[in-house]
């Protein structure tokens, strides 16, 4: 019932929506009908006498205006008078006064009763309908731009008064209809004696009507046959003639799935059909020079440069350089456990997003293991130390519906999968993997994120489920073979550890004893001595020394069997115990939360050795054995740390922690700087692969962008400040506050002369720059928009602003006189653009998908060369474009890698790299540019989407 109430809901929101736009258009055809009189009777002087005639209607004495359609007898005018016309000037648009109508008057679009005018009576039962004044014009006489002009204006001032009603009603007028018409009209100007047309009442085209009979066979009475009704959706059906398919007009009116379709007004539209009707191309109207798009029912008009000529004969083609995945920024520690291993090669294995990272720590080489389709959540390395198994969490398709998690056995030498186990059975994601010791790997036991956290042991290189069995309710957050036996597996998470005995398919559960000591809320990580005993690290800052026990019979009960109690418990850390690692001569390695430290252990537990990492890196997650004596340390802070007890440690991975969302690439120079939730400024080398410096902001860092000069940085804070630093120094040389809400963009002009700064508070703030980016002077302040600031651009020239807001809007400025709003935006169809990141235009019209939500697309990027363009939208993808692409189903290659929504993108300055920013998944991907036509590795394979009819 509540999902029909919605359906009822959108339907009346809809026709509320077609109902106040076919009302606001019928104001504005009557503003244009004087002007249009006018314009007639300059090129045919014989309308002048049809003009002058009224007639009554349904028997009432008041009169009524003329139809168009009523003059389309004089539409035929010879050519000899065209000519003539053409000659001598006339026909042109001459600027009148033009009526404004009452209340009463635009409802029923009737102009003032004119007295003393001859009147004819018309037949009572007849429906009546007009096209459009324009339609009783001579072929090739134009349609002035002023009228269009005019017109789009009206249409905007209108748009910012009712920005409730987001779509509209206009069926199209088919050509064949329209030939059919002029056929019988021609028909029956031969026979006809000039009899008085009827008059219709309302100018909105609908399908039209059977014929009916009339008392007055004048002229017009073919296109009569054609006249069209305004219906309510859903409430009434019209016949069509029998050579034309039926249609209905209850279809919905600018809906998400029509995208994008032609913008002329209905005045044009019938102009355009019955020009093409006759000799194609003889008539060019403004309806060949706008182009409407539609997000979320609201209609969005981009206007055509002058260099198309032919929109429709535009081709779509794919860019003509592909991306390939050259470095990937950033190790996931802050909620992963487990996740950094050494292999025999060299290289460091951990995961962050989709891609698994293989890090050769000497030659400081990565390669990428990218077949998983959402973010990798734990990390299991096979007992001959090549293979690796990775498993991932569910995630959502572009239509929320929730994707199957899986685990991937793969080879890190070759990246090649060699096996893929449990699609559609693992539920939500899998937390936790481990491979059996004692049979050399032959198993895999997996526990998932469903509510009972299912427990299966598979046999992986044949595929098959050995057992399964409902864990627990609470989390679970690590598991493993016993090195010694494989029908032995212990998993440990929230208040509980369990001993697991698997014999003949099928588990047993014998959960460990606490006893006497404090049962700590969460056990976070367990390892096998080389006794055999079982170590683990709990919230309290305990290891706890496991063993079994003979049956308690006084405590247990009569046929108690043996147990798993505590036999030593150790004090270890200040906090939480992170993880713990055994060395090979049986020394024992552990790593605090709250104290950082990470302490070295003799194998019954003494303390030997302790050092403690930096706090800006976080609490120790995970570490790993190098050599015996230096180690890989994973952080809470997503970083991994290289060093030994005594020198200490050094990041040779770093990252953010929170979501990231301002991007910005040097001028001239292979560094870029991000900035985030975590309140980081960081500066990065492109080139080497490292971050160059960081700084901590006072705020959440939400936009950026380089000074011309490549000198200062400024970055938009969430609490309407801005700061600008010195790239040298580190040092803050402005800071300045405009509004009180979040900034989401900055920009400086070509020059460098002015900075931009967009606002949530629908605001675009302007600052004259001096002393090389280190001064700010507020110019002006650019307002008019009805939604926060979203994206903008410079003009190459430096003197005009192209802004986008959270509603859809598309607006320019003229900043040079004075932040001026430019309420032509026809006059800006040919300005060229400096930068291209407004995701809203017509150059970019093509790289949304049909059916799209204004908040598919977060960030685009023109290349420098002004041949591709990168997109980042809001299902994990980045998508590269060629550039311009203003048509629909335009085509693109897709890259995945991300495991959130794609919140930025970025080129370098010489389009040698691209830069993508992750936003939950805190990842930075830094894309190779590279012929279209190169071989690509296996590695780095990318998919390339076909036109969107595939995608």
């Amino acid at each position: 019932m509540e999902v029909r109430l919605q359906a009822q809901e959108d339907e009346i929101t809809l026709l509320k929506s077609s109902l106040a736009d076919a009302l606001r258009r019928l104001r504005l055809h009557d503003q244009q009908i004087p002007l249009l009189k006018q314009q007639l009777i300059a090129v045919n002087p014989a309308a002048a006498r049809v003009l002058n005639q009224s007639c009554y209607v349904d028997g009432f004495s008041k009169p009524c205006r003329l139809s168009t359609s009523s003059l389309d007898g004089f539409n035929h005018t010879p050519n000899s008078l065209i000519s003539n016309t053409a000659e001598n000037g006339e026909g042109g648009a001459k600027t009148i006064p033009s009526h404004k109508p009452s209340t009463s008057e635009r409802c029923t679009q009737t102009d003032p009763w004119i007295p003393n005018h001859e009147s004819f009576p018309l037949a009572l039962t007849r429906r009546v309908q007009s096209l459009s004044l324009e339609d009783a014009l001579l072929e090739g006489t134009p349609f002035t731009d002023e009228i269009q002009t005019k017109e789009e204006d009206a249409d905007e001032d209108e748009g910012k008064k009712d920005q409730t009603w987001s779509s509209i009603v206009e069926d199209t007028i088919q050509p064949t209809t329209i030939r059919t018409l002029q056929q019988q009209h021609s028909k029956s100007s031969e026979d006809s004696q000039g009899s008085c047309p009827q008059t219709p009442t309302s100018s909105s085209p609908a399908p039209p009507k059977e014929p009916t009979s009339s008392p007055h066979g004048g002229p017009l009475s073919p296109i009569q046959e054609g006249e069209k009704t305004l219906a309510r959706r859903n409430s009434e059906k019209w016949k069509e003639p029998q050579d034309k398919t039926k249609q209905r007009l209850s279809k919905k009116a600018a809906s998400s799935t029509n995208l994008l379709t032609r913008s002329p007004s209905l005045e044009s539209r019938a102009k355009d059909l019955i020009a093409s009707a006759g000799s194609q191309g003889s008539r060019r109207g403004t309806q060949n020079q706008s182009i409407k798009m539609f997000i979320r029912g609201r209609p969005i008009t981009m206007y055509i440069p002058s260099n198309i000529q032919n929109y429709e004969e535009l081709k779509m083609d794919l860019p003509s350089q592909k991306l390939d995945l050259d470095w990937v920024y950033g190790y996931r520690g802050r909620d992963c456990r487990a996740n950094l291993y050494l292999l025999p090669s060299g290289e460091a294995v951990y995961f962050i997003a989709c891609v698994v990272v293989l890090y050769h720590i000497s030659n400081q080489k990565q390669r990428h293991y990218r077949k998983h389709t959402d973010c990798v959540r734990c990390l299991a390395i096979h007992p001959d130390k090549v293979r690796v198994a990775s498993g991932q969490t569910a995630g959502v398709d572009k239509d929320g519906k929730p994707l199957q998690p899986f685990v991937h056995i793969w080879d890190s030498k070759t990246l090649v999968t060699l096996q893929q186990i449990g699609l559609g059975i693992f539920e939500r994601g899998v937390g936790a993997i481990a491979f059996s010791n004692s049979d050399g790997g032959t198993f895999l036991c997996v526990i998932d994120d469903s509510n009972e956290h299912m427990l299966s042991v598979w046999d992986w290189n044949k595929n098959i489920k050995q057992a399964e069995v409902k864990s627990t309710n609470e989390a679970v957050l690590a598991v493993d073979f016993s090195p010694t036996d494989t029908n032995n597996i212990i998993s440990c998470g929230k208040s509980h550890v369990y001993f697991w005995t698997m014999s003949a398919g099928t588990m047993t559960k014998k959960q460990g004893i606490f006893g006497k000591y404090k049962k700590p809320k969460f056990v976070l990580c367990f390892v096998f001595s080389l006794t055999g005993d079982v170590l683990t690290g709990d919230s309290e800052g305990n290891i706890l020394t496991w063993g079994k026990s003979a049956a308690d019979i006084k405590t247990l009960g009569k046929g108690a069997k043996e147990t798993f109690q505590i036999m030593k418990q150790t004090r270890a850390h200040e906090g939480s115990v992170f993880t713990m690692c055994i060395l090979q001569g049986g020394a024992i390695l552990s790593g605090g939360g709250k104290d950082r430290k990470i302490i070295r252990w003799s194998a019954d537990l003494a303390p030997e050795r302790e050092c403690e990492i930096p706090e800006k890196f976080g609490a120790v997650r995970t570490i790993a054995d190098l050599d015996g004596e230096e180690l890989l340390v994973g952080t809470t802070r997503n970083a991994i740390l290289r060093g030994t007890f005594s020198d200490g440690f050094v990041a040779i991975v770093q990252g953010h922690v929170d979501e990231m969302w301002g991007l910005a690439t040097h001028p001239t120079q292979n560094i870029f700087v991000t900035c985030g939730n975590d309140r980081q400024l960081c500066v990065w080398n492109a080139e080497d692969h490292r971050l160059d410096w960081c700084t901590t902001l006072e705020d959440s860092g939400l936009c950026a962008d380089f000074c011309p000069n490549g000198a200062v940085v400024s970055v938009g804070l969430s609490t309407a400040r801005w700061v600008v630093l010195d790239l040298q120094t580190k040092e803050v040389v402005a800071d300045l506050i405009d509004g009180n809400e979040q900034l989401s963009v900055m920009r400086y002009s070509p020059d460098g002369s002015f900075l931009a700064v967009g606002s949530h508070d629908n605001f675009i703030y302007i600052y004259s720059v001096t002393e090389g980016g280190r001064r700010y002077t507020r110019f002006g302040k650019c307002t008019g928009h009805s939604s926060f600031i979203t994206h903008l651009d410079w003009s190459k020239d430096g003197k005009f602003i192209m802004s986008n807001s959270g509603d859809y809007e598309i607006l320019y400025w003229d900043v040079a006189s004075g932040c001026k709003l430019l309420r032509n935006r026809f006059e800006s169809k040919d300005r060229e653009w400096a930068s291209y990141t407004c995701v809203l235009g017509f150059h970019v019209m093509g790289v949304w998908l049909e059916g799209s939500d204004g908040t598919d697309i977060n960030a685009l990027c023109r290349s420098h060369s002004e041949r591709m363009v990168a997109v980042a939208d809001d299902f994990c993808k980045v998508h590269l474009f060629q550039y311009p692409c203003p048509k629909p189903k335009a085509p693109s290659y897709k890259y995945e890698g991300h495991g959130s929504h794609v919140t930025n993108v970025r080129f370098t300055h010489n389009d040698s790299h691209l830069l993508s920013l992750g936003g939950k998944d805190t990842c930075i991907l830094q894309w190779r540019m590279k012929g279209a036509g190169t071989a690509e590795p296996k590695e780095h394979s990318a998919a390339a989407s076909p036109p969107e009819n595939g995608t």
